[in-house]
């Protein structure tokens, strides 16, 4: 199943579908939001059979373990028979559901809200931690 000795983790991170484009995946480990054993990693690093790589992704933290080196973007159910998710649930942020997000009704034609009515929009909506 092995395509090739030695893959640099940004290439293998777009191959396997984590990020959508390679410079993405690269931007990431020089930022330090790609780990391997708890230290960031260069873009460069040669990824390893069985290592596990978390990954910071916006809001969200995964944690993967390397099943096989792929060289090659694949279609996603291909990618996915080369990485096991290990993610712990707790890490796991549950799905944001439409039914927990305030709304704001606004009367038809009472036009953009006011500075004031913005902010108060915006305070209710950053004090909202579901």
């Amino acid at each position: 199943m092995s395509e090739k000795e030695k893959s640099r983790i940004d290439k293998w991170l777009w191959a396997v579908r984590l990020f959508k484009t390679r410079s993405l995946a690269s931007e990431a480990c020089k930022s330090g939001k790609v780990k391997i054993s708890g230290k960031s990693v260069k873009p460069s690093h040669v990824v390893k059979v069985s290592e596990e790589i978390s990954i910071q992704k916006g809001g969200s933290k995964k944690v993967v373990r390397v099943k096989d080196l792929l060289e090659r973007r694949v279609d996603a159910a291909t990618a996915a028979l080369f990485f096991e998710d290990i993610t712990p649930p707790e890490e796991n942020p549950a799905f944001p559901s439409a039914f927990h997000t305030p709304v704001f009704k606004r009367n038809r034609g009472a036009g953009r809200p006011t500075k004031k009515e913005r902010r108060e929009m915006d305070q209710v909506r950053s004090n909202d931690n579901f």
